[in-house]
């Protein structure tokens, strides 16, 4: 069978592309964007890729299309002349030809025979769900799986996985997004997977152009609720009023929670060595290089699951403390060197305000851990639909507390970065040009600091412009 992917460069779709044809799939694909690394990843499987939407390009396949799979960056826009954005969708229309969504076709040919477990929440998806499958790997469980983010543990974001023996459905760890599947399906990407076993990490407002108020988006998780099967588990935060209101609206399977006192699940300890207690009960101790009480709640959640399908939490503790992170999850980039303390440029995907804040507070205690008079250096650019919208900008300052200096690249903001980050004073800096603001943050680094920058997206390879800018101030011999 031949698919044809719409916005086949995606995370989601690419990772899709890369099961689909592992599965036996003839893929083709197109997108708007095609260009490394995922063009090199999708070519490396001998997927083949055009450039844009144009109707013209299935006369370039080596065969006819059976079904086309249509990402959710495909739409029924009209360009400012009254032509249209995706002509290519705009024929599959006319001419009746068979199409559907990326998780409703791996729902129909990937998931359905699948122990589905289904990491959802604001935060932390990508985190946990890789700690999910890596504990599933120690395991020798062999799962299938699609992850948001590469893990360093094993290099690639998605994978089929190995078929179980007969009495047993073989597994899959999916990143439950809660972001629409399509144009023409508006519900939840995650209402498709079905899942026996489901990670309600927290839950708080985001993405601000599709939905109105935190209650629709706590709607959708309701609707997931519905889809666990009554032997299924729910591993939720305990110490979240929206994931309450989520459960009051139906719950039919069984429930732990995880996070604080009274919680089934709990940790003792600091976030980088802590006991892990079930019920009360010692059951593991885990001991990583990852930081921050976030990365402990994922942990819990993440041993939680695992013990619904009955891997030990001594076992899944073991596993977490070779667990390696995600790329861009507080990612070393490159240091500069002084004659009094290095300069680290770390990149971190933290792009909300509450990820923003437990992202900078985490840094800040893994240096106090270290006896580090560092400074910590935020340079952040809001990127995300919900952060572009102003949403969530009053939050902002709050985020940045614990931060030296604040850079905010501003470059496309429909709001008033200056005002919003006031309460900053002189701690906070505005540039709406890349050059501009990389000149800034060298010309306010100091040795030793830990710069630490924040985005959603590629940040206009801010990184490696601060490190070759940084190098010729500090070491100009080099």
């Amino acid at each position: 069978m031949h698919i044809h992917i719409l916005g086949i460069c995606g995370t989601f779709m690419g990772g899709l592309a890369a099961i689909a044809r592992e599965a036996g799939f003839t893929v083709t694909g197109c997108d708007a964007g095609v260009y490394p690394p995922m063009s090199d990843q999708l070519a490396a499987l001998g997927i083949e890729l055009v450039e844009g939407f144009e109707v013209a390009q299935l006369e370039t396949l080596s065969s006819p299309p059976d079904l086309f799979v249509v990402g959710n960056v495909v739409s029924r826009a009209r360009q400012s002349d009254g032509s249209p954005k995706f002509p290519l969708m705009e024929h599959i229309l006319d001419e009746g030809l068979p199409y559907t969504s990326g998780p409703a076709w791996l729902r129909e040919h990937v998931l359905r025979d699948r122990h589905v477990l289904a990491v959802a929440g604001t935060h932390g998806k990508t985190t946990t769900s890789a700690m999910l499958t890596w504990v599933l790997m120690a395991a020798g469980l062999e799962p299938g799986f699609l992850i948001g983010g590469v893990p360093l543990n094993f290099g690639v974001s998605a994978r089929l996985g190995a078929h179980a023996p007969q009495e047993k459905r073989p597994y899959f760890v999916i990143e439950a997004d809660e972001y629409d599947t399509a144009f023409f399906d508006k519900r939840s990407k995650f209402v498709h997977y079905a899942p026996r076993t489901a990670i309600l990490n927290n839950l708080e407002f985001d993405h601000a152009d599709i939905f109105d108020n935190l209650a629709a988006i706590e709607r959708q998780f309701a609707h997931l609720l519905r889809t666990i099967p009554s032997s299924g588990r729910v591993v939720v935060e305990a110490n979240n009023d929206a994931l309450k209101r989520v459960m009051e609206q139906g719950l039919y399977c069984s429930a732990d929670t995880f996070g604080v006192a009274d919680a089934d699940w709990q940790a003792h300890g600091n976030d980088s060595r802590f006991d892990v207690f079930h019920q009360g009960t010692q059951v593991g101790t885990v001991e990583w290089k990852l930081t921050g009480a976030h990365n402990q709640r994922n942990a819990l959640a993440c041993i939680a699951a695992a013990n619904h399908i009955e891997i030990p939490a001594a076992t899944a503790c073991e596993a977490l403390g070779r667990f390696e992170n995600v790329r861009r999850r507080m990612e070393l980039r490159g240091r500069v060197s002084t004659p009094t303390g290095d300069i680290h440029v770390i990149d971190d995907f933290a792009h909300h305000p509450t990820a923003i804040k437990t992202t900078v507070l985490g840094l800040r205690q893994q240096l106090d851990r270290a006896g580090t008079a560092a400074r910590i250096l935020a340079v952040f650019e809001p990127r995300s639909n919900t952060m572009k919208t102003g949403a969530m900008k009053d939050l902002l300052p709050a985020s940045l507390s614990d931060v030296e200096m604040a850079f905010c690249f501003t470059q496309g903001l429909s709001w008033d970065a200056k005002t919003v980050l006031a309460p900053l004073g002189e701690r906070a800096v505005c540039e709406d040009q890349i050059d501009a603001l990389v000149t800034q943050v060298c010309e306010n680094a100091q040795p030793n600091d830990r710069i630490l920058c924040m985005s959603n997206g590629g940040f206009s390879g801010v990184h490696d412009r601060l490190l070759t800018q940084l190098k010729k101030r500090f070491t100009p011999e080099a």
